[in-house]
């Protein structure tokens, strides 16, 4: 591919596209672009690079990974440093870039959950894969019952304190450890920015257990990763299981989800949305969007012209 320059008009729209993380002084992309699914070794890295250059052209500033994004694991941030390397080094004080640690990564007992010698580790070899210095944002990404809380959250304070990370995060993790995670992180002057969870119109648990209110009363920022329940608050199931979907192949989806209460209340959104002017997945983001306390929520692509039909969602 030629020299890439970027856009010049990648901040035409950014009264609109941007708000504040909670009470930091960190603006994130209503929409940002999550790297877990179509940027691994087994995608195609031309199509990766295009959609990584159209989300930054598009003013998509924040760019989500963890360390076992693939497959194989390792390989998203492995095709994400070679994009860094080719295209973005010249931007990179224009990028927010979060990586995770937190499920299984390599063999033995030091490669999953939340202990300090984990964290640190995968850090580090996040770095190297990635061609960076630094991230902006280091998340722990799941809750672990069996390592103290303290040990967790001192690892995210000495990885600030080391220079490997500006800000730090917690992902899924239960109200009341994301209470302690919160005053810990705060006594210690390395304040939680932001919380990612699953939250959209199908599943709302962070809304029912108070994870949202906490975190908006708190000043710590949310972001929404499944915001469209991978892929069922959009068009494609509106009339059943198309061939090739992501239900046929029964990964994350199973057959048995759609069933015909949701199929017609699916189908009821959709009518909504029509009459509104908008797609069923434009409206789902901007439900999302909607609630208090939210920042941005987290969307993949499997082409560009996907990621332009989830960017309407802001317009």
């Amino acid at each position: 591919m030629e020299k890439y320059i970027a856009s010049p008009k990648r901040y035409e729209k950014s009264e609109t596209m941007y708000q504040r993380c909670g009470r930091s002084g960190v603006l994130l992309p209503k929409v940002s672009l999550g790297l877990w699914h179509n940027f691994g070794g087994v995608d195609d890295y031309s199509r990766s690079k295009e959609i990584l250059r159209y989300a930054f052209d598009h003013g998509i500033t924040h760019l989500d990974l963890a360390n076992n994004y693939g497959p194989p694991y390792g390989s998203a941030e492995e095709t994400f440093g070679r994009v860094m390397d080719e295209d973005f080094r010249p931007y990179r004080d224009e990028l927010f870039i979060s990586t995770k640690a937190g499920y299984d990564m390599w063999d033995g007992p030091y490669g999953n959950w939340g202990s300090r010698k984990y964290l640190m580790a995968s850090l580090d070899q996040s770095l190297k894969r990635m061609r960076l210095n630094y991230v902006d944002l280091f998340y722990s990404h799941r809750y672990d019952p069996d390592t103290p809380l303290e040990e967790t959250l001192q690892a995210l304070v000495d990885i600030v304190h080391a220079g490997k990370a500006l800000y730090v995060g917690i992902s899924r993790w239960p109200l009341e450890a994301t209470r302690f995670a919160i005053d810990y992180l705060k006594q210690r002057d390395v304040p939680l920015l932001i919380y990612q969870g699953r939250l959209n119109m199908l599943d709302r648990e962070p809304m029912d257990e108070g994870i949202l209110q906490l975190c908006h009363e708190a000043g710590v920022g949310f972001i929404s990763f499944s915001p469209l329940a991978q892929g069922l608050l959009t068009d494609r199931y509106l009339n059943g299981i198309p061939e090739g979907s992501r239900m046929t192949r029964e990964h994350f989806l199973k057959h048995e989800m759609l069933t015909p209460e949701l199929l017609l209340q699916l189908q009821t959104w959709n009518a909504e949305a029509q009459a509104e002017g908008r797609t069923l997945a434009e409206r789902a983001l901007r439900w999302i969007l909607e609630q208090k306390g939210v920042t941005s929520v987290l969307i993949g692509a499997s082409s560009t012209a996907q990621l332009d039909k989830n960017l309407r969602a802001i317009d």
